[in-house]
């Protein structure tokens, strides 16, 4: 099973740029035109979060314009930057979306890999948090089948990356979920978004790993004073391989088009 990941377009409405520097809208085009270029094409598309910036209906019209030549079917979760009710408007015709409440929802139809989409988000702030509520229905959701491979999906990730602005802004109590996760080996990986980068931790027993953003990168500055800072550099999304036997591999593909191909290897 392949299951390419997008994270964090950051979409705006047609013509206007994201932080008034780039085409968010154009990169997020690109994203969904190398995907479909894909040989073989994925199984299924996971955008894990900030699909748009201000949350607005425009942006969300524009979103689903740039979403619809997208040929794999697709999952979504909310991102900080997301405004719920305008997501769930948007999303009104992907029916495992619940219709109130946290946007967590289990998705299993669409192959070997089970999905759990795992909703952290916190209306109006940046940060995300394992609610104790949260924890019981992910703690069900992943016990009612315990031996099939498992996808947890999330937006903010649960593990301070070192990055001091970036962790200002994580999810909260982590040690929940990693307790929760570890009761359950059937979970391959988690993916978040969230951070613009692609970073990778052994978490809860198994691998976590964080997308880059189809738009800009947030800078890897490790300085406790370090202040926040963005740069344009090659976009890029994941690609999880799933095989039977041998489990889930995670490739890190750039957008765009490059020399080659040669014919060595």
């Amino acid at each position: 099973m392949l299951i390419a990941q997008l994270s964090d377009p950051h979409v705006r409405p047609e013509a206007m740029l994201y932080q008034g520097v780039v085409d968010s809208n154009a990169m997020f085009a690109a994203a969904v035109a190398q995907v479909n270029a894909l040989d073989p094409r994925p199984d299924l598309v996971l955008l894990t979060g900030d699909l748009v910036d201000k949350g607005t209906p425009r942006e969300y019209a524009n979103l689903r314009r740039l979403m619809a030549p997208l040929i794999s079917p697709s999952l979504v979760i909310p991102g900080n930057h997301d405004e719920p009710e305008a997501f769930r408007e948007a999303f009104a015709d992907h029916p495992y979306l619940p219709d109130s409440g946290s946007m967590s929802y289990v998705a299993g139809e669409h192959g070997a890999v089970r999905i759990v989409a795992f909703d952290v988000t916190l209306p109006g702030l940046h940060h995300g948090m394992v609610s104790e509520e949260g924890a019981r229905w992910l703690d069900a959701a992943l016990a009612e089948e315990p031996t099939r491979p498992t996808l947890l999906m999330m937006h903010q990730p649960p593990f301070a990356s070192g990055v001091p602005y970036l962790d200002a802004y994580l999810c909260r109590d982590g040690g929940r979920l990693a307790e929760i996760v570890s009761r359950h080996p059937q979970v391959e990986r988690i993916v978040c978004g969230h951070v613009h980068r692609f970073m990778q931790i052994r978490f809860g027993g198994t691998m976590l790993c964080t997308a880059p953003s189809t738009t800009t990168a947030i800078a890897l500055q490790l300085r406790p004073d370090a202040e926040p800072a963005s740069h344009v550099e090659p976009p890029a999304f994941l690609l999880h391989h799933w095989r039977p036997g041998i489990g889930l591999v995670t490739h890190f593909l750039p957008i765009g088009t490059f020399p080659g191909p040669y014919c060595f290897a």
